[in-house]
């Protein structure tokens, strides 16, 4: 009977994240970048000078522009980052980098598009909280032309951003890699683990079960806190933990500089099958599209519509000023911290040929051990404990924002709901990795996946507003209303 079930689920789910879901991210990515003339390479620097932009009193929202991107960054930037990264070279080979950058330069189009839309369909509460993402910009945007679709989009969106909170990536995915993480490192320090049992549900180490506690009274008192404590605590370790793992990984790469070019050459080669056996280059480059693809949409998020949500919480004047500072989370996601691991473990494989048959944190870790064999393996797998927690932690904190806003939307303002699922969600981080169930991942995998398709849907119907808006911006005219419908040219009902 499970057998059976498992089954299906896995169908399902390789369907979902197949070709056809890729293929419509990646096409709606170059349809943006063509519409909107290159935005995220033509405003890249104005991007980033933006991001410490001094909020005006007159501008409406909860957060400073900053904060609303380390929050979103502390979603994103998770163990994709660490972890998905290395089972995307196991599984695709070097050349899967390639397309996870590919996936990033048009996926800052898809995530500039989203975040505007969200800041330009928000609603202000009467109790002066903001609540956006694509579930307004589906009801508002789309629901102006398609009122039923609109609305169908919606609760889809809605209803699946809360399953991937509380079953996905939020919870016990995040969890497992932060005890994993602990426990390699404890063994490499320590040698054996005492063990105990829990339950009914098996042994484990002592590491895993103090960790389990101790994450989950963590995760407590931050996101009891709300929306203003788990910006400010993004706002703090996210550029701590991005900048020591840069610098850490930077390290590494230069005392190994003699093998970037190498290394580079081993990534656009496998990325194109130049080294498949004959016939087989066309279902190299497949493989390595389907994969870097894949994880590098799952590492940044990028037409999920997760990002939005944080997004529309910012103080800007005008929706362009936050769409443009938020595209700048994939840069820094994708193209500069999966990039420094995934160089690193590639020359970590040209250095020791047998890490490639490693996967997950035990192939990173055993890369970077590669790249600087005169540091004791028990440092280097240290700081890379150390940011793998940090960046499962912010990631765990931020969906559960991102769920708790999609519930509000659900419920219509009722915020006992809310409450509620704080606290199933901080029970599922406490039980998270003791969850072996794999059918409870594989579930998790789906509707992750699934969350792309209405905020996809949204972004293409609404191209013609995401332009609108854009130009006005950058051609001066920078006062506008929030809301304007620009397709039945009137303002869209607050």
């Amino acid at each position: 009977m499970f057998s059976k079930i498992n089954a299906i689920l896995d169908a399902v789910d390789g369907f979902v994240w197949g070709l056809p879901l890729i293929i419509l991210i990646l096409a709606t990515g170059i349809f943006l970048t063509v519409r909107l003339r290159g935005v995220q390479f033509k405003q890249l620097k104005f991007a980033i000078k933006s991001i410490f932009r001094k909020n005006e009193d007159s501008e409406d929202g909860e957060l400073s522009s900053f904060k609303a991107l380390c929050t979103a960054l502390s979603a994103t930037v998770g163990t994709g980052n660490i972890v998905g990264v290395a089972t995307a070279i196991a599984l695709g080979g070097p050349g899967a980098l390639f397309w996870m950058w590919l996936a990033a330069l048009l996926g800052m189009a898809t995530k500039y598009a989203e975040c505007l839309l969200a800041i330009h369909y928000r609603e202000e509460k009467e109790d002066g909280h903001i609540l956006g993402g694509p579930f307004y910009t589906c009801e508002k945007g789309v629901g102006a032309k398609f009122p039923v679709l609109g609305k169908l989009l919606a609760v889809l969106f809605a209803v699946f951003g809360t399953m991937v909170g509380l079953f996905g990536i939020g919870t016990f995915s995040q969890v497992n890699s932060i005890t994993n993480g602990i426990q390699t490192f404890a063994r490499t320090a320590a040698g054996e683990l005492s063990m105990i049992t829990v339950g009914g549900l098996g042994e484990y180490s002592v590491v895993v079960v103090v960790s389990s506690i101790v994450l989950a009274l963590f995760v407590a008192l931050v996101i009891i806190g709300g929306l203003k404590r788990i910006s400010s605590v993004a706002g703090i370790i996210v550029p701590f933990m991005a900048a020591v793992y840069v610098i850490f990984a930077l390290f590494g790469l230069l005392c190994n500089c003699s093998r970037i070019l190498e290394a580079l050459e081993a990534v656009f080669q496998g990325a194109f099958g130049f080294k498949a056996a004959a016939g087989g280059a066309v279902g190299a480059m497949i493989v390595a599209m389907q994969k870097g693809i894949a994880r590098g949409i799952f590492s940044n998020e990028a037409g999920l519509g997760s990002a939005p949500i944080a997004a529309s919480a910012a103080k800007v004047e005008h929706a362009v000023q936050q769409g443009i500072i938020s595209m700048t989370g994939t840069f820094f996601d994708t193209i500069v911290i999966c990039s420094m691991t995934g160089l690193s473990i590639v020359i970590g494989i040209l250095i020791k040929p047998e890490i490639a048959q490693l996967t997950g944190f035990d192939m990173t870790n055993a890369a970077f051990q590669a790249l600087l064999p005169r540091i004791p393996p028990v440092v280097v797998s240290f700081i890379l404990m150390v940011s793998l927690v940090l960046f499962a932690f912010t990631t765990i904190l931020c969906w559960d924002y991102y769920s708790e806003r999609c519930i509000e939307y659900l419920s219509k303002g009722n915020m006992t709901p809310v409450k509620i699922y704080r606290w199933l969600y901080i029970a599922a981080v406490f039980v998270g990795p003791y969850m072996t169930v794999s059918a409870v991942w594989t579930i998790a995998d789906i509707v992750n996946g699934l969350m792309a398709i209405p905020n996809i849907i949204s972004l293409l119907i609404l191209s013609g507003v995401i332009v609108k808006l854009t130009k006005d911006f950058f051609s001066g005219k920078r006062v506008y209303t929030i809301g304007y419908d620009f397709n039945n040219d009137k303002v869209s009902a607050e």
